[in-house]
């Protein structure tokens, strides 16, 4: 009875770590198989086309009233302290070091990595992926590398649209509304903020969340068991398996460049 519930217990521990083998042995296919897939660049231009190009709409969006709401509670903070001046300061720097990354990539994953996911597994279900090996096409080369690096390179893009509609929001709010001076606004923005330790930083950050969320998303997709529920499941698995994964990738990286551990 003892070993029966030792062995219940260990058996979720025992799959999540197969899993994980498989994940990374499916990364390194990938990485294996990316030269062929990049000397067809019209298939990752497509790749970023449907990940980065369709999810400006709602990166923009959000980010403009993210920076207006970042705006509106920052200078109910710094008025009591009398530093309201330096609202531009901590409008950029809360946008490009953390809010910018961080909230970008969760609204990648809930729009572009699910939507991958949802493509691949369908792609699994009507036996297409099975077409191309019978035709000697790899399919990890022709479906799965260009979507993968698509992510990759829109992350980055997406996050800098992010946190600069987000200022833009802060500024708008700030001199506009609130009547902060305009010289003041962007001057101690352009002084406060540095190129390597904070842009280059956040930089860093939105590459490997792209890097992340694109993985699990081609991982999930290719793994989903072939029926309407497994491509369901595994749509819900990248959305909350990636916003966990880049929280605990945003707290490490974050440890490492701006705390020196």
């Amino acid at each position: 009875m003892l070993f029966n519930f030792f062995s219940r217990l260990g058996a979720p521990l025992t799959n999540t770590l197969i899993k994980l083998g498989f994940a990374c042995r499916f990364l390194l296919a990938i990485l294996r198989h990316s030269g062929s897939s990049l000397l067809r660049p019209r298939l990752t231009l497509r790749e970023i086309w449907f990940a980065g190009v369709l999810s400006v709409l709602i990166i923009s969006v959000s980010g403009l009233f993210v920076g207006m709401v970042l705006a509106l509670q920052g200078y109910d903070t710094l008025q009591r302290f009398g530093a309201s001046s330096s609202l531009g300061v901590l409008v950029a720097l809360s946008l490009v070091r953390e809010l910018g990354p961080v909230v970008a990539a969760l609204l990648f994953a809930s729009r572009a990595g699910s939507a991958i996911t949802a493509e691949i597994g369908l792609m699994k279900v009507t036996e297409q992926l099975s077409a191309m090996e019978m035709m000697a096409v790899n399919p990890i080369a022709r479906v799965v590398a260009p979507r993968f690096w698509g992510g990759v390179i829109s992350m980055p893009l997406l996050a800098a649209i992010f946190s600069a509609m987000g200022i833009l929001g802060g500024y708008l709010i700030g001199v506009k509304l609130l009547g902060l001076d305009d010289g003041s606004f962007w001057s101690q923005m352009q002084g406060a903020v540095d190129f390597r330790l904070d842009v280059m930083n956040g930089i860093i950050k939105s590459f490997f969340f792209g890097f992340a969320v694109s993985l699990i998303a081609v991982f999930e997709g290719y793994d989903a068991p072939p029926t309407a529920e497994g491509i369901s499941r595994a749509t819900t698995r990248t959305v909350v398996t990636s916003s966990l994964v880049i929280l605990a990738l945003d707290f490490i990286l974050t440890a490492f460049m701006f705390t020196g551990i």
